[in-house]
């Protein structure tokens, strides 16, 4: 027989209440812990979002860059001869397609044009500049490198793309002289002078010409 007492009336009311108290608490718990989840959920998905949008907006400016430096032009020369300098684009998708080398305006040289095979012939403006070298007064041999400015317009393609570009180059050249044979125009290479819109790429051009070459009266 069990002597133990029943909990009388108040004792079971208060009971009933830490009993509801308890339960509560268990619930208030599971709804944090919920939450907790659902916060931890939320940054999970947005830290991913963040770093698929970086990733994306990362090979986004790498492919803009990339379509940038393939559509900008750089010429070099693949081989030198005394009288010919074969051109080249640096890099190697771009297809060089056609060419027109123009020349000071004090030389009165007509612009050439290649197709396919981009070059420089010294056949093309060595009389004249010979011509100005002595109007200006300068010794017939040179020593070093003498400069002598052109301008470039190149017409390439890229991944199927059309692109032009516009640049003034200087080519160094050497004059020597033959003994009753004349002087000759040696032709050594190329490097990028400047960029030049198609507005004002001959005034750019003379105006490098001149001060690379004063004419005589301002020597």
């Amino acid at each position: 027989m069990n002597d133990t007492p029943s909990p009388t009336p108040p004792e079971k009311a208060e009971t009933a209440k830490e009993a509801a108290a308890v339960r509560r608490r268990w619930i208030t718990l599971a709804e944090v812990l919920t939450v907790i989840a659902v916060v931890i959920s939320a940054l999970t998905l947005w830290n991913n979002w963040s770093e698929r949008r970086e990733t994306e907006a990362s090979e986004a400016a790498q492919s803009r860059r990339a379509s940038s430096r393939a559509a900008t032009l750089v010429l070099s020369v693949a081989e030198a001869r005394d009288d010919r300098l074969t051109l080249k684009a640096v890099l190697d998708e771009q297809s060089v397609q056609s060419q027109t080398i123009a020349f000071p305006s004090d030389l009165a040289v007509s612009p050439a044009t290649t197709t396919g095979e981009p070059r420089i012939e010294a056949g093309w403006f060595q009389d004249a500049l010979k011509k100005a070298r002595e109007k200006a007064g300068l010794p017939d041999d040179s020593r070093g490198d003498e400069r002598l400015p052109v301008m470039i317009t190149t017409r390439f393609i890229v991944d199927g793309e059309a692109h032009e570009d516009r640049a003034i180059y200087d080519i160094g050249y050497s004059v020597t002289g033959r003994w009753l044979a004349g002087h000759s125009v040696t032709l050594r290479g190329i490097s990028l002078a400047q960029r030049v819109s198609k507005a004002n790429a001959q005034a750019k051009l003379d105006a490098r010409w001149r001060a690379l070459l004063p004419p005589a009266k301002a020597r």
